[in-house]
């Protein structure tokens, strides 16, 4: 077991039988996987996952059991309509058992990092995101949270063709939502002293992503930054918790997840129009971030 994963990828981790998942455009923004569970699962190790994470019990009833590695299990009984919001940076473990009636069905909703730190940005301001944290919920309720995610279970099973303008819009007011209701910026956590400023990290970022075709330039970044090399590094890596040249190369493998799944490009186009001269090297980068080859990854 890996200790971290992709939204993608963490359903493989799982023993679930998968019922549905988003694919195509119209989920630019949001990862959702439907997934039918075991009746009895005994221990299940999670890898931590950078986005936020939205459990969101579809039906079934069940006494679902979590603790940190090597910690004291803590229990909660849940039924169709409560929710498990999580952010966690380290792996822990999940145990369960169904009552009797309907199989233990869940909806994984995987809230994509850019409009998760814009409803920050938007309910905290441009600086909002140095001490926020969403806090951690096992089996509550949430009307709005159940509006919500009916309207995306909707989209996701029902629609031949989902509407990109009613997903967005649901996803931007989940994560709205979710920010108001379960964030804070926590006065504990030291603020993370010279890290980029919210916009400038968001150019940053978006020059980046118009740049994956290219190879990583380090002193470009830096110069758009108005710092040196070696002080645009440092901040760079206080405020994302990764360095510019692994950002960028997350960035990369990101999209190349997204065109594994949604075109029926070549593995050695893929790795071409994302800069990669050798398709060995690209399917080797992509198996040390994601776990699979691109080959295994799209079938």
């Amino acid at each position: 077991m890996r200790e971290k994963s992709s939204p993608e990828a963490l359903k493989d981790h799982i023993r679930a039988r998968l019922l549905a998942r988003s694919h195509g455009p119209a989920w630019s923004t949001i990862s959702v996987h439907l997934l039918s569970h075991q009746p009895l699962e005994t221990n299940l190790l999670v890898p931590a996952v950078a986005e936020p994470l939205l459990v969101w019990i579809v039906s079934g009833t069940a006494r679902i059991e979590e603790r940190d590695i090597g910690g004291e299990w803590m229990s909660v009984e849940v039924s169709a309509g409560d929710f498990y919001l999580t952010q966690s940076e380290t792996p822990y473990e999940m145990r369960w058992e169904t009552s009797a009636g309907e199989p233990l069905c869940v909806m994984h909703l995987y809230l994509g990092l850019p409009i998760y730190q814009r409803a920050i940005s938007e309910v905290f301001g441009a600086d909002g995101a140095e001490r926020f944290r969403l806090a951690d919920i096992s089996g509550a309720r949430d009307e709005a949270i159940s509006g919500l995610m009916g309207m995306i279970l909707k989209e996701l099973t029902d629609a031949a063709e989902p509407s990109e303008m009613v997903v967005q819009g649901i996803a931007q007011a989940l994560a709205v939502h979710l920010v108001r209701q379960y964030g804070k910026r926590d006065s504990a956590v030291p603020a993370r002293r010279g890290a980029l400023p919210a916009f400038k990290l968001q150019l940053i970022v978006r020059m980046m992503e118009a740049g994956l075709d290219q190879a990583f330039n380090l002193k470009s970044l830096a110069a758009e930054a108005g710092l040196s090399a070696f002080h645009f590094s440092r901040v760079f890596k206080q405020s994302t918790g990764s360095s510019p040249s692994d950002y960028f190369i997350q960035l990369k493998m990101a999209e190349a997840r997204r065109l594994l799944r949604e075109t029926e490009a070549s593995v050695i186009q893929i790795a071409l129009d994302l800069g990669y001269s050798s398709p060995s090297h690209f399917a080797q980068v992509f198996r040390r971030q994601v776990g699979v080859s691109p080959r295994d990854y799209r079938g």
